[in-house]
């Protein structure tokens, strides 16, 4: 008869294990997720010291899962620190991006040329007189003879009145000289101007230079284009008494919209020693050579060293890393959530009396 409890009640733990695993519906996974603990059963039919000691112990598994949801977190965080890097790089990118289109780079190139189309010398006398223009070569020009009186002019030059853009009351007389061309041989030009006996404190002659000495031939009013050109392009002085020779070097800027030539210079001063008699000291000498300073013309362009392909390329890998990210914050969160309810359901299970 014992033998007979004990095989009925094996036969009940079974059965209701068999009924209680069918309700709940266990699937494949749950087979592998909790371990099925047979606990031996002695003849009286109670269970032994031992038995119950790994029953009440916790099993392995919940160590595991532990351990599974602390890595899970860590790597979630990792995750969001890559996506607020992504952030940041993808601002910087787009920062970098605007900055340096609203920041072109200035490009300079050197072009070497065998002659420049001739420019313009505008030169503003007032009350002096030119008395001489002649083209020489190879830095060299002659002694002067009879200073102070007319000479052989074999430049071309044309006058030109109008009134000035600043002051429209003020009438202005300039004197338009064809400057040197051929800077392979070293063309220049030196002229002389002489002036009587003034009242002002300080004797100088003004003068402007212009691109090209052609345009104003062409233009239909010169009169206007010199009044275009003064209020353009700058103006320098050269003093009496002094044979002030002058350098002069092209630069060409070219900018987004536009292109702006641009006259630059240097100058060197050297003292007339002037052997006239007395009396004709009285009048005043000014002395003045144009020349180019080397066969180079400076070229100068803006350029825009932002790349669009390249930022959009970055931004493109940075909103590529972001869906990943989304997408396995998103994973993550419902791998959670179902562990979650395996683990309460396991924990329901293991709470429920053995009938």
């Amino acid at each position: 008869m014992p033998r007979t409890g004990s095989r009925s009640s094996y036969r009940q733990f079974n059965d209701d294990d068999y009924y209680d695993d069918e309700s709940n519906g266990q699937s494949q996974d749950s087979f592998d997720e909790a371990e099925e603990v047979l606990v031996p059963v002695e003849s009286n039919g109670n269970v032994t010291r031992e038995d119950n000691m790994t029953i009440n112990s916790p099993p392995m598994r919940v160590s595991k899962t532990c351990v599974k949801n602390v890595f899970t977190v860590l790597l979630i965080f990792i995750y969001l620190l890559l996506t607020a890097v992504a952030i940041f790089l993808a601002y910087q990118t787009i920062s970098d991006f605007l900055n340096k289109l609203s920041q072109p780079v200035m490009s300079v190139n050197y072009k070497e040329v065998d002659s420049f189309s001739p420019p313009g010398i505008a030169l503003f006398p007032d009350n002096a007189e030119l008395l001489s223009c002649k083209h020489h070569y190879h830095h060299y020009i002659p002694p002067l003879v009879d200073p102070g009186m007319p000479h052989e002019r074999d430049c071309e030059f044309t006058e030109v009145t109008y009134f000035g853009p600043f002051s429209a009351q003020k009438k202005k007389r300039a004197v338009v000289v064809r400057g040197p061309s051929d800077v392979k041989n070293k063309e220049l030009i030196f002229m002389q101007f002489s002036q009587n006996e003034t009242h002002e404190d300080f004797s100088a002659i003004s003068y402007m230079l212009f691109a090209k000495f052609s345009d104003l031939i062409e233009s239909a009013n010169k009169s206007d284009f010199m009044r275009d050109c003064e209020r353009n392009y700058s103006m320098w002085t050269f003093s009496g008494g002094f044979r002030t020779w002058v350098k002069m070097s092209l630069v060409k800027t070219s900018g987004r919209n536009n292109e702006a030539i641009e006259f630059r210079q240097e100058s060197g001063v050297v003292k007339f020693n002037d052997k006239r008699q007395e009396s004709e000291q009285t009048v005043q000498l000014f002395f003045v050579v144009f020349e180019w300073r080397d066969p180079y013309m400076q070229e100068i362009r803006l350029i825009v060293t932002a790349n669009p392909w390249s930022s959009v390329g970055i931004l493109c890998a940075v909103f590529m890393a972001l869906f990943k990210a989304a997408n396995f914050a998103k994973l993550t969160i419902m791998w959670i959530i179902k562990m979650r309810k395996r683990h309460l359901k396991r924990k329901t299970q293991e709470l429920n009396p053995i009938s």
